[in-house]
């Protein structure tokens, strides 16, 4: 068997039905520190916004809050919606994390608000939003990069702070832009897998190397419900059909307890969207799980895997990574 790629989280600190955001927030610092305990390597948080349900709305506080409460995990955003935010505020936020955990930080970027229009209006952005994506990576690689002869715009801090800048997405632009700006580049197979394999491919044969990177680095980022068997692996994952039933029909995205069966709560086209949605699940037990990372990783070439793990139960979570980290 050939050798695994290095294994990382993402989390959106979903909360439990009936649960707190303090109650979710101390669970997802008991799951960075097991995931670093077990030699995971990255723990990213992803932006969302007027969203019932999920709690990394302000997503560098708790990069901040998860760093400090772990020592050598990388913690970064997975990732944070540029439209959202000015590039100079990202950079001084970033910048500051950077300065209190020197080489743990990660930026990785995303062109999508995260969002609703509604929501979107709300925080205050004006410009061109996804459309000034590629503009607002340039000006950010520029505030964290070391400050040139009569440069006006400063990051203070983040200039000179180099903070790695990854480029998130779920299809080919990003891929194609990561390639010719010579950035990492991570694909969001845990919710929109169609075009893992081309996007990917894409961005190997564009790369151009950069100052940050020399050579492409790709990573997948891919649900997981491993447990003890395969039984009890199905019935975990009623968790997140349950969650991404709750999407699609346009309600608070609670974390709600597993069923014996899904039967009754989704009719049949809404069963084959969740089934297409999550098309790169890995299910089941350490030697299910292990049988089917080597038939995806035998459909693409990557560097890196991330896991999103929806499991109601923190300890079962927890538990869960000791089985992938076994596979």
């Amino acid at each position: 068997m050939s050798e695994r790629p290095p294994f990382s989280l993402l989390e959106l600190a979903s909360v439990r039905e009936g649960d707190s955001t303090a109650a979710t927030l101390e669970n997802s610092v008991a799951y960075a520190q097991h995931g670093e305990s077990l030699g995971f390597r990255r723990f990213w948080l992803a932006e969302h916004h007027n969203m019932e349900g999920i709690s990394s709305s302000a997503t560098s506080v708790l990069i901040g809050h998860i760093a400090g409460k772990t020592r050598s995990i990388r913690v970064g955003s997975g990732g944070v919606m540029l439209p959202n935010h000015p590039p100079l505020v990202i950079a001084e936020q970033f910048g500051t994390l950077a300065s209190l955990y020197p080489d743990r930080i990660d930026l990785g970027l995303g062109r999508a608000p995260g969002t609703d229009p509604v929501t979107s209006r709300a925080l205050r952005r004006t410009g061109l939003g996804a459309e000034q994506f590629p503009q607002d990576v340039e000006t950010l690689q520029q505030l964290l990069g070391p400050l040139q002869p009569g440069q006006q715009l400063k990051a203070i801090p983040g200039a000179g702070t180099e903070v790695p800048i990854w480029l998130l997405g779920s299809s080919l632009f990003s891929a194609q832009l990561a390639a010719m700006r010579g950035l990492p580049y991570a694909f969001a197979g845990h919710f929109a897998p169609a075009l893992y394999r081309e996007a990917i491919r894409v961005y190997r044969e564009q790369f151009r190397p950069s100052a940050q990177l020399d050579k492409p680095y790709a990573m997948l980022c891919v649900p997981a419900v491993p447990a003890d068997s395969d039984e009890e692996a199905r019935f975990l994952a009623t968790t997140s059909y349950q969650r991404i039933l709750a999407l699609f029909r346009g309600q608070p995205l609670w974390l709600k307890p597993p069923v014996e069966t899904m039967d009754g709560l989704w009719s049949p086209g809404e069963q084959a969207g969740i089934r297409d949605f999550l098309a790169l699940q890995l299910l089941g037990s350490r030697d299910s799980i292990r049988r089917q990372l080597d038939e995806l990783l035998a459909t693409v070439e990557v560097d890196e895997l991330m896991f999103t793990v929806d499991l109601y139960d923190p300890a079962k979570r927890r538990h869960a990574l000791d089985i992938l980290a076994e596979a």
